[in-house]
């Protein structure tokens, strides 16, 4: 099933914008009359009909309407993002396609990037949702610097996977709650530092272990999401 994304479907009198209108009409050859499926990326799947098969501004007539009730919980990675930035992307790419519900991109004092620009990630998680088929976007933050991103309030747990001796750090998989809001730090190449590590603690944040081998950032970044989503499976 070929599907489009298109977040004001409904209220912008049935268009599809430029990029979306383009790849109908000019690569995919949809005409008038074709029936075509819509997603908003908020739990809504149109079925719509093509009304003008404009590749500026492609219109459809919505047919049948799909409702998915959000997710029992939000599974939210706050990462910090690589030096290569194609790690970066196969991270947001991967993550979507699993069911992550929110991206936050952070850096600390060991990160080797400092900036991002989230059009480019918006493009890969829009091509991420339309051919995993779900049916709501996650969200995509702003890189936040950590101290200033910890100190938020969050709902549901929250963990900060690293590689320091802090005790007898459990696995993640065995304190992930069930339908729970989960959030888990993940650091860069260099990990946090012992200061960030008790900052984090401080808030309320526990420690856990993603397993004996030293994972990527974008690795570890992906295993503790499959681990979140598979515990609610």
């Amino acid at each position: 099933m070929q599907i489009f994304y298109e977040p004001k479907i409904v209220e912008n009198g049935g268009y599809l914008d430029p990029v979306e209108s383009n790849h109908c009409v000019k690569v995919l050859r949809k005409r008038e009359g074709d029936v075509i499926h819509i997603i908003n990326g908020q739990g809504q799947l149109f079925e719509a009909e093509i009304t003008d098969a404009n590749a500026r501004r492609c219109q459809v007539r919505i047919l049948t309407e799909t409702k998915e009730d959000p997710p029992a919980y939000v599974c939210h990675i706050a990462f910090a993002p690589t030096k290569n930035i194609d790690r970066t992307e196969w991270f947001v790419e991967k993550s979507t396609e699993i069911g992550i519900g929110i991206i936050s991109p952070i850096f600390s004092m060991n990160s080797e990037r400092r900036n991002l620009k989230n059009d480019r990630l918006d493009k890969i998680i829009t091509s991420a949702v339309k051919q995993s088929g779900a049916l709501w976007r996650p969200v995509l933050n702003e890189l936040a610097d950590f101290k200033t991103f910890i100190k938020q309030s969050f709902t549901g747990d929250k963990f900060i996977a690293h590689c320091h001796e802090d005790g007898d750090k459990p696995h993640l998989q065995d304190v992930v709650s069930r339908a729970k809001d989960t959030l888990v730090l993940i650091g860069p190449e260099g990990d946090f530092g012992p200061d960030e590590v008790k900052m984090a603690r401080d808030l309320g944040f526990r420690s856990v272990s993603l397993g004996s081998a030293r994972l990527r950032t974008e690795t570890a970044a992906l295993v503790a999401c499959h681990i979140i989503n598979l515990k609610n499976a």
